[in-house]
């Protein structure tokens, strides 16, 4: 949807971006030991840096990146804030971060060498759609654990909330006009906050318990000056992530393509949008912050809008930097109840993966082809039924990459047969 947006609209339409992303982009220092201010932060402003770079054109968010955490914790252990160790780690786990947006810095610039179409024939549309299904599908057991249970069981009145929220969200994508038509998700969220307030699902510690401002914490100004220390040890737990997380960061651009209608590996190309990664990764880590990486939750938000205007993500960017500083605005947002984000993500993640199969059929591919059944069907098995392999103690590939890099591999060693896409209709 093309459209001259007033800021009024941008506001509204931002701030369901910041809703989107909150619950995960916060949940990572919360299992990390990092600073949730900082990470906000963060996240606004590596967004706004992956947006010069890419020339204002590719409307993603960047959150905290889930991929890193298993090498953050092996460096950070069991230290936390107020341990005489905890700013000698993060030290570490700031140089290592740098590394591994190094390591996207050098990606790009390699990519611009070879060209993109060399990058295109390892992703035609055969691998490329049953990824992007794998993207979304993947994310959905989240969305239902969310929606359907509450402090860890089952809950009749959480399945309640989910369905009032999925209501709303279907009714006014459906049924709403004009401006209405572009807030589902705030509506939703509104809906069903009320909903819970007799039901006891809100919990308003986190409001309490958070600082007006944030960065006047005598803790987070530590960690931010804390400076980067290069420990091997810290870099091989971390740094070598990167390489998996590139092939990720090319599945969410090719899906984040297919959604607004435009190829951005071509305009403003890949190597752009992995720089800008790499280079907001590199930014956070010197902050304090984790690993940025694209953001589903807000490709799933654009699916649901239509309305694709990059200077909309950059209207969240912003809030996600005042959430950062201004702590009471941030405690209000995580105050939201989890079957709220729950019926929420049961929407988002569901986008995601339709337009997996949209691609698939505006490709004409025929599934009575065997060889597309085959990439097809192994690429959508190891990318759901494969959480993630070992490879090191500390680094692991998800299986939405080794299903990418499957999918890669039969895709150029088996044969296209002739009838591998359908016929045009006269």
């Amino acid at each position: 949807m093309d459209m001259n947006l007033s800021a009024k609209k941008k506001l509204i339409l931002g701030i369901q971006h910041v809703l989107a992303m909150f619950g995960a982009t916060v949940l990572v220092p919360a299992l990390t030991g990092l600073s949730t201010s900082i990470t906000l932060f963060c996240a606004g402003l590596g967004t706004l840096l992956f947006h010069l770079v890419t020339k204002r054109k590719v409307p993603v968010f960047l959150g905290s990146s889930f991929a890193f955490m298993g090498g953050i914790i092996a460096v950070i252990g069991d230290s936390r804030l107020g341990d005489p160790d905890f700013i000698d780690k993060l030290s570490a786990v700031k140089g290592a971060l740098i590394v591994a947006g190094l390591i996207y810095v050098l990606f790009s610039i390699l990519i611009k060498l070879v060209g993109y179409e060399k990058v295109n024939k390892l992703l035609p549309p055969i691998v490329t759609g049953p990824v992007i299904i794998v993207i979304g599908l993947r994310l959905s057991s989240t969305a239902i654990n969310s929606a359907f249970y509450y402090n860890g069981a089952f809950s009749l009145k959480a399945v309640f909330v989910t369905v009032v929220v999925l209501a709303v969200v279907i009714a006014i994508s459906v049924f709403a006009r004009g401006i209405y038509n572009l807030m589902p998700i705030l509506f939703a969220i509104i809906a069903g906050y009320l909903v819970c307030i007799p039901m006891g699902f809100l919990d308003f510690t986190p409001v309490q318990q958070a600082h007006f401002f944030s960065f006047m914490d005598k803790d987070i100004i530590a960690q931010i000056l804390a400076l980067p220390t290069f420990k091997a040890d810290a870099i091989l737990a971390i740094a070598p992530i990167a390489l998996v997380t590139l092939i990720e960061h090319v599945g969410d651009i090719t899906t984040n393509s297919a959604v607004v209608g435009k190829n951005f590996m071509i305009e403003p190309g890949i190597h752009r949008t992995i720089l800008g990664d790499g280079l907001a990764t590199a930014l956070a880590g010197f902050l304090g912050g984790p690993a940025n990486t694209t953001y589903g939750e807000n490709t799933g938000v654009l699916a649901v809008t239509k309305v694709y205007d990059p200077s909309v993500i950059r209207v969240a960017a912003v809030f996600a930097m005042l959430l950062g500083i201004l702590g009471k605005f941030g405690g209000l947002i995580s105050s939201i109840p989890g079957p709220v984000s729950g019926g929420i993500s049961i929407v988002l993640y569901g986008m995601i993966a339709s337009v997996g199969v949209r691609i698939l059929i505006n490709n004409r591919l025929n599934f009575g082809n065997s060889r597309n059944l085959m990439i097809a069907s192994i690429i959508v098995v190891l990318g759901i039924g494969c959480d993630s392999i070992p490879v090191t103690s500390t680094v692991t590939i998800s299986g939405l990459a080794l299903a990418a890099v499957v999918g890669m591999i039969l895709a150029a060693v088996l044969p296209e047969g002739h009838d591998s896409v359908l016929p045009r209709e006269e």
